[in-house]
């Protein structure tokens, strides 16, 4: 496994939006001809703003209500142990957990009444990352009917190499598509959706690992001994074994050694835009710090580095399985028990340390505007706390926040009920928050359908 870098760690072209035709008896993204028409009447079209994307895949489930959709007027049996705080959106509360996300609320939108179609990990991961259920899989594998979408990230990538870009572009040796983190899990089996699906291999995404003992990993380099480098503090000497390694990489690739994809991994690594867009040892201590010395912290301004280095799509899995590492799992939100306690003690610091610093070192480097980012799990928990001081699966109605890339700040979407159990009003689905995305990036339903695909979901107008 090729390490570059390492890091210790004190702790575990064009879219308008309304610009969309009715294809069939579904919509194209949500709106119909009619919709275009009068808004070329009402001169309202516009383009989408962000050039990258970056998702904060929150695997497992965070619940809505110690999160960002608190209900300190329900009993305790509902509400939990937890207060709430004020934010800069009116009538907006945060879970008291959340200090410096509320603070920040002037930059970013919340969600509230997000509703999937399972409270089945595989099938709602599926629904999450590719705006469909086709394929998922659950816990009994099998698979359920229709051929699996591309995740949104390769429809991203595939889309603007299908404008001019290529798979790695020449200039950058930089990938388009970028996933931080392990393949996704729940229990020992992988969920569908992840990469590219229908529209082939090349658009998987290019698997980074970070690891806070040893640094990045990049798990599609399995190097022959002479060619793996030792943990170097000294710079040139790792440049120097990239260096070689490009050598190397040439006469393997003319032997038929490697597959394109792993031919594509040596040539980012051996670039020095790409190299150094992997390389955290650049940042100051005091940046590390403001991210958090965790693996999600640290994996965010990984994901920053990634953007800067002209990547257009990175996602960052906060764990690679859904249940806490109390359940052999590897952190993640999947709270059945115990779950105040997690929450207090990692989830919610973590999360709130390290969000708010990649929004607000965003924003310091003027990337925000044109760089749209998304927090959000594949469902909720259930509003009533069960007998094991936990929270169980629930598909009827949960959040997540959106920032940047032409988002307008400080308001939200959507009011859920009295108990967070299902949308009060403006009840959305995975499919038009992907639909959003893909607006927000600027990509015409011309160029979605022209990638075989067929657009769904309504963009979420209320956030722009």
């Amino acid at each position: 496994m090729l390490l570059v870098g390492r890091q210790t760690a004190r702790t575990c072209s064009t879219l308008h939006r309304r610009a969309f035709l009715q294809v069939g008896a579904s919509s194209v993204l949500g709106l119909s001809l009619a919709d275009l028409l009068r808004a070329r009447a009402a001169g309202g079209q516009k383009h989408g703003s962000a050039k990258a994307v970056i998702l904060l895949w929150l695997w497992g489930g965070p619940s809505q209500l110690d999160t960002f959709d608190p209900k300190p007027s329900a009993t305790l049996d509902y509400r939990g142990p937890f207060g709430t705080i004020p934010t800069r959106i009116t009538g907006v509360r945060f879970c008291e957990l959340f200090p410096q996300l509320a603070k920040l609320t002037d930059k970013l939108a919340v969600i509230r009444t997000l509703n999937t179609q399972s409270n089945d990990h595989g099938i709602a991961g599926t629904i999450g990352l590719t705006g469909s259920p086709a394929g998922g899989t659950g816990l009994d594998g099998k698979p359920l009917q229709g051929s699996p979408r591309p995740a949104l990230g390769s429809i991203v990538a595939k889309a603007l190499a299908s404008g001019g870009r290529k798979p790695t572009d020449v200039a950058s040796g930089i990938h388009p598509f970028f996933v931080i983190g392990g393949k996704l899990h729940q229990g020992k089996k992988a969920i569908i959706g992840e990469g590219g699906g229908p529209l082939g291999a090349a658009w998987d995404p290019f698997r980074l690992e970070y690891d806070p003992a040893t640094g990045t990993k990049v798990p599609a380099l399995q190097l022959p001994d002479d060619l793996t480098p030792e943990r170097m503090a000294d710079r040139q000497k790792l440049l120097g074994a990239l260096g070689n390694a490009d050598k190397r990489v040439t006469e393997l690739g003319a032997a038929g050694a490697l597959d394109e994809y792993r031919t594509r991994a040596f040539a980012m690594l051996t670039s020095p835009t790409a190299a150094a867009g992997f390389d955290l040892s650049r940042e100051p201590d005091t940046v590390k710090d403001a991210y958090g010395r965790t693996r999600f912290g640290q994996s965010c301004l990984l994901a920053r580095r990634l953007v800067e280095a002209g990547v257009p799509f990175v996602q960052v899995n906060w764990s690679d399985h859904v249940e806490a590492e109390e359940d052999s799992g590897d952190g993640g939100w999947d709270h059945h028990y115990r779950n105040f306690q997690i929450m207090q003690d990692r989830h919610a610091p973590w999360l709130d340390q390290s969000m708010s610093a990649l929004l607000t070192d965003l924003h310091d480097r003027r990337m925000l505007d044109s760089t749209l980012v998304l927090a959000v799990g594949e469902f909720g928990r259930e509003p009533k706390v069960n007998d094991k001081a936990g929270r169980e699966h629930w598909p009827g109605c949960y959040s997540a926040l959106v920032a940047g890339g032409g988002v307008k700040g400080g308001r939200f979407v959507g009011t859920s009920d009295s108990k967070a159990a299902k949308p009060a009003d403006t009840p959305l689905t995975p499919t038009d928050l992907n639909a959003t995305v893909l607006n927000a990036i600027g990509l015409t339903s011309e160029q979605i359908t022209g990638l075989g695909l067929t657009p769904a979901g309504r963009v979420i107008e209320e956030l722009f």
